[in-house]
């Protein structure tokens, strides 16, 4: 997707979209067999400190970037993860989710970035969520939760958002990456916000 293709798309999102903001979601459920839930073995690794309470992953507005690394054992694929963001304040990239999609390769889920909109999987074939057939714009609202659930299979990648379907791509003979810079601080599993305070719960995995 050409990045002014992208700007247009965005503009858009930001004029159309409104929204009576609904009430947070309850946090999942973290005791159903088969889920492990990610809490307790969380490190800040860029930014701001990062903090965990009452099961809510803190990660403070940062300069750039702020970033939290998972320190436990890590999903490969097949996987399912679930969990719910919150931007407290700002307005770029929150609750955006890196994980290892195959083997050690990493991609990073987007969500509201480019200035709030933008959501898809940095990086397919070299090119950003911004730049490649994953990009799509969608409004946030800062002091709202959203409910994210990802599926990552050896050789696709689907993603939610509220229930509506944000990505959906095959990965096969495709290139999968990280988009250079201090993402890699989330590698190979971890949160990241840009510019901007996010709290995220109820995160959780599955193998599939």
């Amino acid at each position: 997707m050409k990045r002014r293709t992208w700007m247009a798309l965005i503009a858009g999102a930001l004029v159309g979209a409104c929204g009576k903001r609904g009430a947070p979601a309850p946090p999942a459920a973290l005791t159903t067999p088969g889920w492990i839930p990610l809490t307790g073995k969380w490190t800040g690794t860029e930014g701001g400190e990062v903090t965990e309470e009452n099961g809510v992953l803190s990660l403070p507005f940062g300069e750039q970037l702020t970033a939290a690394k998972w320190t436990g054992d890590l999903p490969s694929a097949p996987f399912e993860l679930e969990y719910e963001a919150l931007r407290v304040n700002g307005s770029d990239f929150f609750g955006a989710v890196t994980f290892p999609a195959r083997g050690e390769d990493c991609v990073t889920f987007i969500i509201g970035g480019w200035g709030g909109a933008l959501v898809g999987i940095s990086s397919l074939d070299d090119l950003d969520a911004a730049e490649n057939e994953t990009g799509s714009a969608m409004q946030f609202e800062n002091g709202k939760w959203y409910r994210i659930r990802l599926v990552c299979t050896s050789d696709k990648i689907e993603a939610w958002i509220d229930g509506r379907k944000a990505v959906d791509v095959s990965t096969e003979n495709r290139k999968l990456s990280l988009r250079p810079g201090p993402i890699s601080a989330c590698a190979p599993f971890g949160f990241g916000s840009w510019q901007s305070a996010a709290e995220i719960r109820g995160a959780r995995w599955r193998k599939l």
